[in-house]
């Protein structure tokens, strides 16, 4: 076994850790600006929400098959493979990543108050488009997340630290 594939688990872990570190501090800055109604582009702020995606494998699952000694065929000759075995299969997989940090395209709200320096002519400000409450489960359900991954990193580094003693 390859040493590298020792810590791959704590690799994972540690891909979700950062993944949901940005995912938190988006949230902060959200929630810091949900009242900014003048940005330097001039309008209000508008939310932001982190984008994740996998990480794919190194070594497709199919690649190593090809590179194998025994062939793969099929029971008998007329069987035909259903559509949801047709998918390729990957190997282990490397975690998560940042892949993009998007603007919510949702409407801004419109607030009624001319007293308001940002309300137009009919009194009307406009307001970020973040919702406190959405935001803040936002955060509980990053800081969790956050918190299982640190929970598997920490097995993971308990589970190779007995490892190595055998």
């Amino acid at each position: 076994m390859a040493i590298e594939r020792i810590f791959a688990s704590m690799d994972i872990g540690a891909t979700g850790l950062s993944a949901q570190r940005v995912r938190m501090e988006v949230i902060a800055g959200n929630l810091a600006n949900a009242e900014t109604t003048k940005t330097p582009q001039g309008g209000p702020y508008r939310r932001r929400m982190v984008v994740l995606r996998s990480v794919p494998p190194k070594v497709q699952f199919r690649t190593v098959l090809r590179g194998s000694i025994v062939a793969l065929r099929t029971s008998e000759p007329g069987h035909i493979v259903p559509e949801w075995e047709r998918e390729p299969v990957s190997g282990y997989g490397r975690g998560v990543k940042v892949a993009n940090i998007a603007q919510d395209p949702s409407p801004f709200r419109r607030v009624y108050d001319p007293s308001h320096p940002d309300a137009d002519e009919d009194g009307y400000v406009l307001m970020p488009n973040i919702r406190v409450l959405k935001e803040m489960v936002d955060m509980l359900a990053a800081q969790r997340a956050y918190e299982a991954n640190a929970a598997v990193v920490q097995a993971e580094k308990e589970m190779a630290r007995k490892a190595l003693e055998l």
